[in-house]
């Protein structure tokens, strides 16, 4: 909401500094974006002037020789303007002066002749196009060398205010205004629609006629009729405002709606009356397939929920959001239909979405304005189009209103601001505070009964709002104490849960890979491009309402695509060596929890509408290792990445188990199921070459883990600690000869089962597939470690566990490598 400080103080002048204003708007809850300057940075230098002769260039047949009194004396000032004439009121830059595009003016010869200033511009000053030459003012409006910003709008301060949805006050410039008088005591103007009132019926009844369907999407329509009226340019102090406003004018009627919606909140419409069959309006909700021509010459399909304004033709404009090029005001009106009305605000919030159509009008409608903000409206147009217009105004106004649903005064009792804020503030200073603000205010005993005015009516609606208002009009940040809050000295620290999960972070980082925070939003596509689809819960993605673009339109259900994008924008890059990693949620809807790995379980009624499990995915492409000076580094493959998910297990002090397992996006035969206490947590693989070729991989593995789960299988911080043994270990190793169907992991698990307490550990250091073996066998090599706390073991010791061993592998089908 850009709101023009000239415009502000002619309702209500602080008298500040723009900047000193904005910092008294942020403190009391109306954020300022920042402060701007609307035409020349300055007016230095800018000064009324008058041409008093006008000769040709004598060496450019475009170029005018003008001599112009500033007020001090007769200057040469060379133009090209084709409609400069003698005895002209203009407005002239002298030198020194800054253009709004940050040229400065100086003195020069043009094509051999002096030139001491410029004639300016609307343009040129920021106040229109400019297209039909110079600004002439009007003759003898002021005498030359009166300063420019006296008589013309320009070096216009303008406040960017971010206003909260609930504010629509400050949607106007009254309202504004209003803050503004409440925050600094200056005073306030009365409302321009202040003391006037338009009755019902009378001669618009003959001319207009409404007919509203439902009264929940159109609470309030209002509107008025004007005849033998001229459309044509706004004067320059109504223009020079929209423009300031960031408003493009277009002629006087338009122009006076969008004024009229600058100033008090409420948007209007203006049809051309003559373009309305019977003048007769029906308001109504779409019809499957209609469609309506918008103001901005696009053809749009609504659907049945958008409200529509129609004629006995059809729809003419969409209800709160655009109007409609059948009746559009032109340079041949004469009369118009004026419309103020009152919207759904939720509808016109779905109908702006579904259209991917904003306007200022939607952006106010959208919030849910009060009925009584259209009469306003109408009062302050109708003066206007008289004024500037000069049209006849049919007496009366049609007023289709549902009956409105009244709430009473709120209490506010007596001590409960000091109650709340910590802060004594009188009931006096309250009831000030209050009124300064627009509330009526009447004493009730040592209560206050609170009546909350049109603009503020669905925003203040308890006590605790009363408060509010009340506390920031009176300079909280100076006047509330500096207090530390009571506790009992305890200070605060990280849950289990949170300690593991840094500490498996860190494990991530300190093994050399790179992490990178992925939008939580996706592609849609992306579900195909990873060859997921149904039953797979993850190919159900969650659908945003309001998607910053279709490319952000769902939720991810997996990480991978986060770190595939990101690994083929640096592999685009031309890095070599990709290793990265993510912790962060996935979003899977309900119902669907129980398909792959990753999904989860929740029973049926306890389900939660989306569950957003904490991942951790890893991916590797290139290398991982850097090479060295008699070895090239090797590329990353399934064991290596399998290397990087045990080494994070055993930093968080338990075990994972790799066992068979396929996913859709995973190479055949190189991938696999991660296990965790019997629980499968995820899955490792390398990724499947259509799915790499996608993002522009080449041979690309990962592993992505619910994180809980791996936390839970943790002992580390519930651990037991036992005495360190200087009792040296027994190490042997032990070739199978096994078939390629046997997982090493259910070979790992017997020999652990079979080996008891005193084999400490057991891995596979080799794998072996040849000519040496049989077609459909492998050779496993293992390392075990036998040892005991309170002595040195023997090989008589060692033997039978060796034997029983051997004998668990053989009950495998596995038999030992000669």
């Amino acid at each position: 909401m850009r709101v023009p400080y000239g415009w502000m103080a002619e309702y209500c002048d602080p008298g500040l500094d723009p900047d000193v204003l904005a910092e008294k708007l942020a403190m009391t809850g109306t954020e300022v974006e920042r402060v701007v300057v609307s035409g020349p940075p300055s007016a230095d230098n800018f000064v009324i002037g008058l041409v008093t002769a006008v000769e040709e260039h004598p060496d450019a047949d475009r170029l005018r020789v003008c001599t112009v009194d500033d007020g001090e004396g007769e200057r040469t000032i060379v133009c090209g303007a084709p409609n400069v004439a003698a005895g002209q009121t203009v407005v002239v830059a002298l030198p020194g002066a800054v253009m709004p595009g940050g040229m400065k003016i100086k003195k020069a010869k043009l094509r051999g002749v002096p030139s001491e200033g410029m004639i300016c511009s609307e343009s040129e000053l920021g106040l229109g196009d400019g297209k039909d030459g110079i600004m002439v003012l009007e003759d003898g409006l002021a005498a030359p060398g009166t300063p420019a910003a006296d008589v013309v709008p320009i070096s216009e301060h303008v406040l960017e205010l971010e206003v909260t949805p609930n504010r629509t006050d400050c949607f106007g410039i009254y309202g504004v205004a209003r803050e503004a008088h409440a925050i600094t005591g200056a005073a306030l103007a009365p409302a321009p629609w202040e003391g006037e009132s338009v009755e019902a019926g009378g001669e618009i009844d003959s001319l207009v006629s409404v007919e509203v369907e439902n009264h929940d999407l159109c609470p309030r329509f209002t509107a008025r009729a004007f005849t033998d009226l001229k459309i044509a340019p706004s004067p320059l102090w109504l223009r020079a405002r929209l423009i300031a406003s960031g408003q493009r004018p277009i002629n006087n009627v338009v122009d006076i709606t969008n004024y009229v919606m600058w100033l008090t909140g409420q948007p209007m419409h203006a049809f051309d009356l003559d373009l309305v069959p019977s003048g007769a309006l029906s308001i109504r909700s779409a019809k499957p397939g209609e469609k309506v021509a918008t103001l901005d010459g696009v053809e749009r399909e609504v659907s049945t929920d958008t409200v529509l304004v129609c004629d006995q033709n059809g729809p003419t404009s969409i209800a709160g959001v655009m109007g409609g090029a059948v009746s559009e005001v032109s340079e041949t009106t004469t009369s118009v239909l004026m419309e103020a009305a009152t919207w759904n605000g939720p509808n016109i919030l779905r109908t702006s979405r579904d259209l991917n159509l904003r306007s200022e009008a939607s952006s106010r409608f959208e919030k849910q304005l009060h009925p009584d903000l259209a009469e306003r409206a109408q009062i302050v147009a109708t003066a206007l189009m008289v004024e500037l217009c000069g049209a006849t105004v049919a007496s009366g106004m049609v007023d289709v209103a549902a009956p409105l649903s009244e709430s009473g005064p709120i209490r506010l009792r007596n001590g409960r601001v000091e109650r709340i804020l910590g802060l004594a503030i009188d009931t006096d200073s309250q009831t000030e505070a209050l009124g300064m603000l627009g509330f009526g205010v009447e004493a009730d005993g040592d209560d206050l009964l609170v009546t909350v005015p049109a603009d503020r009516f669905y925003d203040v609606t308890r006590e605790i709002d009363l408060v509010e208002e009340v506390g920031r009009v009176n300079d909280l940040d100076k006047r509330l104490p500096a207090t530390l809050p009571s506790g009992s000295g305890r200070v605060g620290g990280l849950s289990r849960q949170q300690v593991l999960q840094r500490r498996a972070e860190d494990s991530m980082r300190e093994a050399g890979f790179d992490e990178i925070v992925g939008w939580s939003f996706t592609d849609p596509g992306e579900t195909e491009r990873l060859r997921l689809a149904t039953p797979d819960s993850r190919a159900d993605a969650v659908r945003l309402s309001n998607p910053l673009s279709e490319d952000q339109s769902v939720m991810r259900t997996t990480l991978l695509g986060s770190l595939l994008g990101a690994a083929g924008r640096n592999r685009s890059r031309g890095a070599g060596r990709i290793a990265l990693f993510e912790s962060g949620r996935v979003y899977l809807p309900a119902g669907g929890f129980g398909h792959g790995p990753l999904g989860g379980d929740f029973p049926g009624d306890q389900r939660p509408p989306v569950n957003e499990p904490q991942h951790l995915a890893v991916l590797a492409s290139g290398t991982i290792d850097p090479a060295t000076w008699d070895n090239d580094p090797a590329a990353a493959d399934f064991f290596q990445i399998k290397g990087v998910l045990e080494r994070l297990a055993l930093g968080l002090g338990t075990e994972v188990e790799v066992v068979a397992g396929e996913q859709p996006f995973l190479h055949p035969g190189r991938s696999g199921t991660v296990v965790a206490n019997g629980e499968e947590i995820g899955w490792i693989g390398q990724i499947h070459p259509s799915v790499a070729t996608a993002w522009d991989l080449e041979e690309t593995v990962a592993f992505e883990i619910r994180l809980a789960e791996l936390l839970k299988a943790s002992p580390l911080g519930e651990e037991t600690y036992g005495d360190f043994t200087s009792f040296p270990p027994v190490d042997r190793e032990l070739a199978l000869v096994i078939a390629n169907s046997v997982e090493a992991a259910s070979v790992l698990a017997a020999a652990k089962e079979a080996g008891g307490d005193l084999l400490v550990s057991v891995t596979v250091f080799d794998v072996y597939r040849g000519d040496q073996v049989g077609p459909e066998e492998k050779s496993l090599a293992l390392r075990m470690r036998f040892r005991a706390d309170d002595r040195t073991l023997s090989d008589e010791e060692v033997d039978p566990i060796w034997q029983k061993i051997i004998g668990a592998a053989e009950a495998l089908g596995g038999k030992v490598r000669g």
